[in-house]
């Protein structure tokens, strides 16, 4: 189906669905899907119709499948990894007398949604009047608990609120396996999950009681999960109940009598574990312990311990925008989201749909450490850390990849679930490298903020030194040109298997010194891995003679060797329904064009800032402006941070509307298979490292604070080496304070000045004097209709 672009109500703290949108419901999903690392849950309806795309996910739990290829080559993946539907807990079916309710049928009287983002829950409120004239009243709120990993619970109440005397009910409280799955495929759009029929297969069936357990496990990949439900009723009148546990299924029936203008209530509780290793029957006590202390607390409990955790996260994490009432809606949603797609991950990776929606299969890709943990790093640190273990703990599979692509070191994948390259495309994919120094900018932009000395040690030297060894292998020394990195691809993926792409040998560069750093300051580690002199002078001699590509004729880097010399795309013949390009032209056509797909170079003058100088930045921005057509979420954001940079303030309000409204706006028509987590990351980025002009080259933290027209006042916070440094920046000025800490020694505007626990007030110097950009005809931003192509 064609998905429609929501609308919904500007709220400060709240997104609100009100009625129902029948052509925006797989995005509504999608944007209402609880989640906290572990377990996500799309916001589909109890009631289980009408639905889109059913969805409850379990962190890295996956099926395997054969990746086809017409014409298979040595060292191409042979399995694919594919999140699985597991068993959804999230049904309440109800019948009103002998009718199911369903929004599709009867009328709907009031209908409204709402996702809290201060408390975590999303609330329903729906009156409904069956096809026989009786009228209910549901209401329900629904958690996936940030305090308690394995747990999700939801409250549902019925109400008859007619006066036509006593109202029947009953409810089916249903665990369902193997439930029908529509992948949202569109025609042959790559995006999309594949999808899988039936994957799960029955070990264990219990139900007594209010409670009940099924256990499962995949096919191929030999994973096993358990699901358990158990429930407290209240009702005022008569009621029976009835348990049941088959294969694919287990119900709790309740059936009761409800006196006219009275109420019953159900409350449902969850738990979700799964294990490569651990037995039916113990994941079976599991879930089991864990439903019995979530039933133990009560539902209220559950409640207040939500909103202490968001409270604590929210007293960092918020970003507070005065003059823009739509874009801190949607900059709130955003950071919401990647707190849920991150807090108790607990090493396991954060895909790049967070736990919202099969698109992408569930993967993970280079958004998580470019994109996402940029943001984690200041503003929930130990979430990082726990990214990063997880890319630790499949160093050997790296190790492995490398290996049988005849390098040094580790190669880590392009796109994964457990660890394996699992991308059948090996230009996107294998030819990715840059994903490996993406890795090593993460870890050493975590040790900068934190100093956490012990994950150096046991974890993040030895990514630096895996990964610095990748680089010394791939590259070589030419006696002109330096240290080459030949037949890559960077960011750009219509720009792919390239010579010396300026972002990956610039993120390399970083690599390797970093590396060479860090085996002096743990020199047991570097022992241990048998690094010697010899191999960190070459790291330091590669880093020193990287090549790095420029075009004299036009006073531009190239974005690759001889980029500027290809032919310009034919923007003017290009309709504006043939966007995105890779779905309606071969790649032999795009990849030998001046096209970008998403930001590439632009993306090197922001990590790599201390690459280029301003004039560099300025001419850099404008040429690779009019030549990129943002066929991916991931490029809004940068183009908005290296154009507040360059002084293009108000291009870079437009591009952070566009990020930050991405799924709220379902602007790239694909929010129903879930959330572009990495975009939404980009409305906290753009905020700080855009308007804030945040940077944290060489672990030191650099500000040059400016605003767009229409916003007054911008506030955000950050957690940087056991301190709370909070900036504040108005037009003419900026404000430092520390919250917590010692002082702390910045840089505003290159002027270098200490914070202390008092307000420094700072003048913002005007934004200099730059020429307009442009876009290439119909990419402008897609924002505020300026005519961008939808």
């Amino acid at each position: 189906m064609t998905e429609g672009r929501p609308s919904f109500p500007i709220e400060p703290w709240a997104l609100t669905e009100i009625g129902l949108d029948h052509a925006s419901l797989g995005v509504h999903e999608s944007v209402f899907a609880l989640a906290n690392g572990h377990i996500g849950m799309r916001g589909s309806f109890e009631e289980g119709e009408p639905i889109v795309v059913p969805g409850t996910y379990l962190n890295g739990f996956f099926e395997e499948r054969p990746l086809p290829y017409a014409e298979a080559g040595y060292g191409f993946p042979e399995q694919g990894q594919t999140v699985v539907n597991v068993t959804d807990g999230k049904l309440v079916r109800l019948l009103v007398g002998d009718t199911p309710l369903d929004l599709d049928y009867g009328e709907i009287v009031e209908h409204r949604r709402t996702l809290d983002l201060r408390r975590g829950v999303l609330r329903r409120v729906t009156e409904w009047r069956s096809p026989n004239g009786r009228t209910v009243k549901v209401t329900s709120t629904r958690l996936v608990s940030l305090r308690r990993r394995s747990i999700a619970a939801i409250e549902y109440s019925v109400e008859c609120t007619d006066d036509r005397g006593d109202l029947y009910v009953a409810l089916q409280s249903d665990l369902l396996a193997n439930e029908p799955v529509d992948s949202g495929t569109e025609g042959d759009d790559p995006r999309a999950a594949a999808a899988l029929r039936r994957p799960l297969v029955n070990e264990l069936a219990v139900g007594r009681g209010q409670r009940a357990v099924l256990v499962h496990r995949t096919r191929r990949s030999k994973l096993r999960m358990a699901a358990g439900m158990d429930h407290v009723v209240d009702v005022p009148d008569t009621a029976t109940q009835d348990m049941e546990a088959g294969e694919d299924l287990a119900r709790f029936t309740l059936a009761a009598r409800l006196p006219q203008g009275s109420s019953l209530k159900l409350v449902k509780y969850l738990s979700y574990g799964w294990s490569s290793r651990r037995s039916a029957a113990a994941l079976r006590d599991q879930v089991e312990g864990a439903l019995a202390t979530a039933k133990l607390a009560g539902f209220e409990r559950l409640m207040r311990e939500q909103k202490e955790v968001l409270d604590s996260h929210w007293a960092l994490a918020d970003v507070e925008i005065d003059g823009d009432g739509e874009l801190q809606q949607a900059v709130r949603v955003g950071v919401f989201h990647v707190l849920q797609a991150a807090l108790r991950a607990e090493r396991q990776p954060i895909p790049a749909k967070g736990l919202t929606g099969p698109g992408y299969d569930g993967h993970t890709f280079w958004d998580t450490e470019t994109y996402v943990l940029p943001v984690l790093t200041y503003i929930a640190p130990d979430a990082v850390r726990d990214a990063l273990r997880w890319r630790h703990s499949t160093l050997d599979l790296a190790r492995s990849r490398a290996r049988e692509l005849g390098r040094q070191g580790a190669a880590f994948p392009w796109r994964t679930i457990r660890g394996e390259e699992t991308s059948g495309y090996w230009p996107a994919g294998t030819a990715a490298f840059h994903i490996n120094a993406d890795i090593a900018d993460a870890v050493v932009r975590y040790l900068h903020a934190t100093g956490d000395e012990e994950f150096e040690r046991d974890f993040g030297a030895e990514l630096l030194v895996e990964t610095a060894r990748l680089w010394a292998s791939l590259g070589h020394f030419d006696a002109e040109d330096g240290f080459r990195i030949d037949g890559v691809t960077g960011p750009d993926e219509y720009t792919a298997v390239v010579d010396n792409n300026v972002y990956t040998n610039l993120m390399a560069q970083r690599n390797l010194r970093e590396a060479a750093a860090a085996v002096e300051r743990q020199p047991d580690v570097a022992g241990r891995l048998e690094v010697t002199e010899e191999e960190v002078a070459h790291w330091q001699r590669a880093a020193r003679l990287m090549r790095v590509p420029w075009d004299p004729r036009l006073g531009v880097h190239m974005q690759s060797e001889a980029f500027t010399h290809h032919e310009e795309w034919d923007f003017a013949a290009t309709p504006p329904d043939h966007y995105p390009l890779l779905l309606h032209y071969p790649y032999f056509e795009i990849y030998r064009k001046q096209v970008v797909k998403q930001a590439d170079l632009v993306m090197a003058l922001h990590l790599r800032g201390d690459a280029f100088t301003h004039e560099e930045k300025v001419a850099d921005f404008a040429y690779y402006e009019a030549r990129t057509v943002r066929d991916s979420s991931l490029s809004a954001a940068q183009q908005a941070v290296v154009a507040a940079e360059t002084g293009h303030l108000e291009l870079a309000y437009d591009y952070w509307g566009e990020a930050a409204l991405t799924d709220l706006q379902n602007l790239h028509g694909n929010a129903g298979h879930g959330l572009h987590i990495a975009s939404l990351a980009g409305g906290w980025m753009i905020a700080v490292a855009g308007f804030g002009g945040m940077r944290d080259h060489d672990g030191r933290l650099l500000f040059s604070p400016r605003l767009p027209s229409r916003i007054e006042r911008l506030r955000f916070r950050l957690a940087y080496q056991g301190r709370c440094l909070q900036v504040t920046i108005e037009k003419e000025r900026t404000t430092y304070c520390l919250r917590d800490g010692e002082p702390l020694d910045i840089h505003h505007h290159g002027r270098r000045v200490t914070v202390g626990d008092t307000d420094l007030v700072l003048d913002n110097p005007p934004a200099p004097e730059v020429a307009p950009v442009s876009q290439p005809p119909g990419a402008a931003p897609r924002r505020r209709g300026n005519g961008r192509r939808d």
